[in-house]
């Protein structure tokens, strides 16, 4: 059975219809729903006015009593503290700490700032400021830019110091490298009665000074304006930076620059600019500097060069942030021009040098500097009065090795890989055409290697090392003469022909401690040997070589030549003193041989040359030579005594060239085999001298 629906009761009187499920209410009812009608706005009450206003009242009370009682020296504490922290430091402000935040150029007043000396610079202050004042532009340091209306510094006092071990007191970097200054742009900078003292231990410098930098106003505004005065070593010194204005300065815009520096003789201008005022990470300069020795650079600059005569040098000297280099470097050093290119990357543990340098005309003599010597005195010599002092005083102690002492902590202060090359040499002992060297130097070792000089024929080649890492500096020196003449080395003239002609080799290896050229040689311990294997000689010569008096005075109007079979000297050296033991010169007449000594400490020389006859002559006058006195003017003479006997050549053939066979290598490995030296041992032996054949060369000696 279906069911049927149940009737619903009807709607009371009075009461609405409550509408279906789903179905949609009448627009009207919709809109009078109570959730869509704005609350009725009730005026507030009196009371609540008094509140509000008694609120607002307080506010403005506390806000006014705060500005009144406020004080920025409460932030002087924290300030402090932060600036010790990042200074590493101690630093307190013993005056008032101002600000003016109300304005769109702020500023701040700081009075009377100390900065301590760090642990190991002992007791004391760094220095102190009695007045810093800093105004900036508001708008810029939203994006985070400074740009700096005013900075004014009044009364600085500052003592820099630098210790022989290159500890700096300003250096707040806490041993971390640090990176080159870099200012915002400055509107206007003052230094007003500043004061500096430096001290520096390794460079030898004293400095007090005054600084200060006035911006002139008007007409003749010069801008930026930095001077200071001193001494260095005792010399004047003056510094003289001149900047552009400083008014409306742009950020990408170069910032041209002035320098004028004077240092006893040495002069430095320049002319340059800051591509981005004021990054002093990054600029350039035309500089031009002159002095009488280029060592004297080394307090100003920090960079351990060489002594040189007088000099006048010019280029681009531009830095990139740890890097300097000074490009298209030209000028003149003594007698002799330079050119080249040169960096300092001073980022390093030591500064490191590297240049590229090299002389189309060098005058020899202009090198003597760089040992401790002096150039030529005379006319038309470049040298200073100082070097001058230095050539009287060693021609008056006929000294022939330079006793200047070398500064080794301006070696160890710094590395360096320098090459040089000159095209052309001049004004030299004997020939030479060109030479090039290369320079390095790591932690105090100093090496020359390769070093070679060019002869018209014939090479000087090989290295020289000064070990500077020890209290007293060693000098050791390996040379090589090779595929030399004869003609080329002893350019002697006999009528209008060289006297001597042949091939010529050699070597000298000495080792030696001291902090001099003289005193490296006075205690040098090693070897050195010159060896002429073959070649010609006039008739006469080698008849008076063995002071065959009467036979060499009648072959002088002859041309006659006569072969040299082989020229041999060896010198033993122990403690500066060079023992010839072997001086052999074998000719077709005249048999030399001798001995002596070279003191290189007195610089005197005492050889003893003695001449024999390989044939019967009934009318001879042979008399021993000796060479004798100072390296510098020796002097050559005859011993007196009776007549050396006749005959014995062989023998004394025999004698010396046995051991001579097994020295030889030392120049040449193959020299031994290809002289004529080891022939003379069969001819000795067939004119009945008894001797051995000679031995296998050896292997050379390293």
């Amino acid at each position: 059975m279906s069911q049927q629906p149940v009737p619903s009761a009807p709607p009371r009187r009075g009461s609405k219809a409550r509408p279906q499920p789903g179905a949609r209410r009448p627009l009207r009812e919709r809109l009078s729903h109570p959730r869509l009608t704005p609350p009725k706005l009730t005026p507030p009450t009196k009371k609540a006015l008094g509140w509000t206003g008694g609120i607002l009242a307080v506010l403005a009370v506390a806000v006014a009593i705060l500005m009144l009682i406020w004080d920025w020296n409460w932030f002087r504490g924290p300030l402090e503290r932060i600036a010790s922290a990042r200074m590493h430091r101690e630093v307190t402000i013993a005056g008032d700490l101002n600000v003016n935040l109300w304005s769109w150029r702020p500023s701040a007043t700081v009075d009377g700032i100390s900065i301590a000396n760090p642990a190991w610079a002992g007791q004391g202050k760094m220095g102190t400021i009695d007045r810093l004042r800093v105004r900036v532009r508001l708008v810029p340091l939203l994006w985070g830019k400074a740009d700096i209306r005013v900075l004014a510094v009044e009364r600085p006092n500052f003592s820099l110091l630098a210790d022989a071990k290159g500890r700096k007191n300003w250096d707040f970097s806490d041993g971390r490298a640090k990176a080159p200054m870099n200012l915002p742009p400055i509107q206007r900078f003052v230094i007003r009665d500043g004061q500096l003292k430096y001290l520096d231990a390794q460079r030898d410098i004293r400095f007090q000074g005054t600084i200060n930098a006035r911006e002139r106003l008007g007409a003749d505004n010069r801008g930026f304006e930095l001077t200071g005065r001193g001494t260095i070593n005792g010399a004047p010194f003056r510094a003289d930076v001149v900047g552009g204005p400083l008014l409306n300065i742009e950020r990408d815009k170069p910032y041209p620059f002035d320098i004028d520096l004077r240092a006893g003789q040495t002069y430095i201008t320049a002319r340059g600019a800051v591509p981005k005022p004021f990054d002093m990470g990054r600029f350039y300069m035309n500089a031009t500097a002159r002095g009488p020795d280029m060592a004297q650079l080394f307090p100003l600059t920090g960079v351990a060069l060489p002594n040189t005569p007088p000099y006048s040098l010019r280029g681009r000297l531009s830095r990139e942030g740890l890097v300097w280099k000074i490009d298209n470097l030209g000028g003149r050093v003594g007698d002799s021009d330079l050119s080249g290119d040169v960096s300092v990357d001073t980022g390093r543990e030591r500064p490191f040098l590297k240049a590229d340098l090299s002389s189309q005309s060098l005058d020899w003599d202009d090198l003597g500097a760089l040992f401790g010597a002096a150039p030529k005195v005379g006319p038309g010599e470049t040298i200073s009065p100082e070097q001058a002092a230095i050539a009287r005083k060693m021609t008056a102690q006929q000294r022939l090795l330079p006793d200047a002492p070398l500064d080794v902590s301006r070696i160890r202060a710094m590395d360096a890989d320098v090459s040089y090359r000159a095209v052309s040499i001049r004004d030299t002992p004997v020939k030479l055409n060109s030479g090039s060297v290369r320079v390095r130097l790591e932690d105090g070792l100093l090496r020359a290697q390769p070093l070679k000089l060019d002869l018209p024929r014939g090479q000087v080649s090989g290295h020289v090392n000064l070990d500077a890492r020890k209290a007293t500096p060693v000098t050791d020196l390996d040379l090589r003469l090779t595929n030399s003449r004869i003609e080329t080395l002893i350019p002697v003239q006999f009528q209008g022909a060289p006297a001597l002609t042949g091939s010529l080799v050699g070597r000298a290896r000495l080792t030696g401690e001291g902090n001099s050229v003289h005193k490296a040689f006075a205690s040098a311990d090693g070897e050195v040997m010159v060896v002429a294997p073959g070649g010609e000689i006039r008739k006469a010569f080698a008849e008076l070589m063995g002071v065959n008096v009467v036979k060499g005075l009648g072959l002088l109007n002859k041309k006659d030549t006569t072969p040299i079979r082989c020229a041999v000297a060896q010198f033993e050296t122990r403690d500066g003193v060079m023992r010839a033991n072997n001086i052999v010169f074998d000719t077709g007449p005249v048999l030399v041989t001798g001995k002596g000594s070279v003191n290189l400490g007195a610089e005197r020389m005492d050889l003893r040359l003695r001449g024999q006859d390989k044939k019967f002559r009934l009318v001879r006058v042979l008399l021993p030579v000796t060479v004798k006195g100072p390296l510098m003017a020796p002097k050559l003479g005859v011993e007196p005594g009776s007549a050396i006997a006749q005959g014995g050549a062989a023998v004394t053939l025999g004698s010396l060239l046995s051991p001579l066979a097994a020295i030889l290598p030392f120049i040449d490995p193959g020299l031994a085999k290809d002289a004529n030296c080891a022939a003379l041992l069969g001819e000795a032996q067939a004119d009945g001298a008894p001797v051995k054949s000679a031995p296998k060369p050896l292997t050379a000696k390293r």
